[in-house]
């Protein structure tokens, strides 16, 4: 039995090596050839928070203290996002496949061999080709508004959509391929988000939007072709799967959510009220009780 002193000293050195109580020490892991920042809080079953487009690991410290009393919460910065290097021809934000195989290689830096995932808009994406490559890897999945538009390839009624789509974010992807951030991020947050989204955000989430422009105009130059989600590869993931969509979101990403829960096995979907397409800050009371509910199910 320990001495008291020798206790104490023990408890020391327990909380000396435990995940930083608060989320406010940046801190980097060498993934695929280049280094990646996140923040960590609390102690217990990983869970990883990965940002849409635009964003980076800062979309998520409002949200990871309600994670961390049962978990281990760990948000990041995706490759060619804020504050890791940065540059218009890098990754682009839609190189889903890619996003996914650095996600994997962080868990791997990490030490981390099953985690939960958390993830919006273009992240979400990543994570589902992460599922599909890595399933082994997964106890849980919660998604929001994946921009997975290939799951609609030949779907009936789909055509359409996607022509409508891609002719909406048109104005956008000229602006910020020409280099006018003041049109281009107004436009293209507009469009995904509805009209007032942008006018609506806070100075910082704005001033993260520039913060991370040079992701989505490589997106707009990049040669690279863009992965296409299937309903095959969707099957291939067995995670217990929340699908959110935000009550006001374009009908475009409705359609993907309804696609995703015919092909994946083991799903549940919900609504938030009183968001559009970035419900995790919109709503982010709400969808955070609804994550964390379906955690503790699953």
């Amino acid at each position: 039995m320990l001495r008291p002193s020798l206790c104490f000293i023990a408890a020391l050195l327990v909380f000396a090596n435990a995940p930083t109580s608060r989320a406010n020490e940046v801190k980097r892991a060498s993934v695929n050839g280049t280094e990646l920042v996140y923040v960590e809080v609390g102690q217990g079953e990983p869970v990883i928070f990965v940002h849409g487009g635009l964003q980076d690991y800062r979309m998520w410290l409002a949200h990871l203290p309600k994670f961390a009393d049962r978990y281990r919460a760990i948000a990041y910065s995706r490759r060619n996002n804020f504050p890791n290097e940065v540059s218009p021809d890098g990754m682009p934000d839609g190189a889903a496949d890619a996003h996914g195989e650095d996600l994997a290689a962080l868990l791997r830096a990490l030490g981390l061999s099953k985690v939960r995932i958390v993830a919006h808009s273009s992240g979400a994406h990543a994570a589902l080709f992460f599922a599909a490559a890595h399933p082994e890897m997964i106890i849980s999945l919660a998604l929001n508004e994946p921009p997975a538009a290939g799951i609609l390839v030949g779907v009936p009624d789909a055509a359409e959509m996607l022509k409508a789509w891609a002719a909406g974010i048109a104005p956008a992807r000229e602006a910020l391929k020409a280099g006018d951030t003041k049109t281009g991020i107004p436009l293209f947050v507009n469009t995904v988000g509805g009209q007032g989204a942008y006018e609506r955000r806070s100075d910082a989430d704005k001033k993260m939007n520039l913060d991370n422009v040079a992701s989505y105009q490589a997106d707009t130059t990049t040669k690279r072709p863009r992965p296409v989600f299937t309903c095959d590869m969707a099957k291939g993931i067995n995670a217990p799967t929340l699908l959110s969509n935000g009550e006001r979101s374009p009908a475009f990403f409705h359609r993907i959510i309804d696609q995703l829960e015919v092909c994946l096995p083991n799903r549940e979907r919900i609504v938030i009220n009183g968001s559009s397409h970035t419900v995790p800050s919109e709503n982010p009371d709400a969808y955070d009780r609804a994550v964390v509910a379906f955690f503790a199910k699953h």
